[in-house]
């Protein structure tokens, strides 16, 4: 493991005991909850598929796919956050398997689909990331569920700034324990971002075919109004979902 790494596995075991304040995160929102099962009974192949979830956090999107009747290996580079998911999986009696390591390294599958959420920009390599998911899911899908996370627009800074001080005002806790380091997010090519070509062109580099863009207007919404108003509005950031397929192999069957 590169001392980067290092770096990254180490802020979200010190977050694990704080992700899940929010309900975006551990989807503690029943509405939220119900747009995300839409979104991935809408763009995940016909259950029972070979789901790896890469970056699982607290277990958010692999439980959903095993209660869609997924079979599911979730990935993480943080142990701490892996016991919290592991936790969840158990107290709800889903057999979801987990993997400590890196998203660069996963598992070797082979799996149907390959999915994320919001760990994209986490990758200091995403195009080798992407690109090691797509050996092990020869023939299957790649669905990243991403988002513009540094605003679209003139007005982003002021609406933040807005935010910001009546989350002080109201006291509201923040989602994470601190700031992620700023050398960290220098090395990280896809934070900050205000489009999703960065994102379209690194799956493209990776190899991934067939490529198309979908924006989750309902998540935004349901993201939204989870928030005291009119905190959901200033936050508000487009998400969509990135969804490829991979055609290096003309025997195998392509995932429908």
């Amino acid at each position: 493991m590169s001392e980067l790494q290092g770096q990254i596995r180490a802020w979200w075991d010190a977050d694990a005991g704080h992700y899940d304040r929010s309900s975006d995160h551990g989807l503690t929102d029943p509405v939220q909850t119900a747009a995300w099962t839409a979104a991935l009974r809408s763009l995940l192949p016909a259950a029972p598929a070979r789901v790896l979830d890469v970056g699982t956090g607290t277990g958010a999107m692999s439980l959903l796919a095993a209660d869609l009747g997924h079979d599911v290996t979730a990935l993480d580079l943080s142990e701490a956050m892996l016991d919290g998911a592991r936790r969840k999986a158990t107290e709800r009696g889903l057999p979801v398997r987990f993997v400590h390591g890196p998203a660069e390294e996963p598992p070797p599958g082979p799996f149907d689909v390959v999915i994320e959420r919001h760990v994209a920009w986490t990758l200091p390599d995403p195009t080798s990331a992407f690109a090691a998911w797509r050996r092990v899911a020869s023939g299957g899908r790649l669905v990243l569920f991403e988002g513009s996370w540094a605003g679209e627009g003139p007005f982003v800074a002021v609406a933040d700034a807005l935010a910001r001080g009546l989350e002080r005002a109201w006291r509201i806790p923040e989602h994470h324990h601190g700031e992620y380091p700023p050398e960290v997010v220098r090395a990280l090519p896809l934070s900050g971002t205000s489009s999703p070509r960065p994102f379209l062109e690194a799956v493209e580099g990776a190899g991934w075919r067939d490529v198309r863009l979908y924006r989750l207007g309902d998540i935004e919404w349901a993201v939204e109004r989870a928030a005291r108003w009119p905190l959901g509005r200033l936050r508000r950031r487009p998400r969509y979902a990135i969804v490829a397929d991979d055609r290096s192999s003309e025997s195998q069957t392509p995932v429908t």
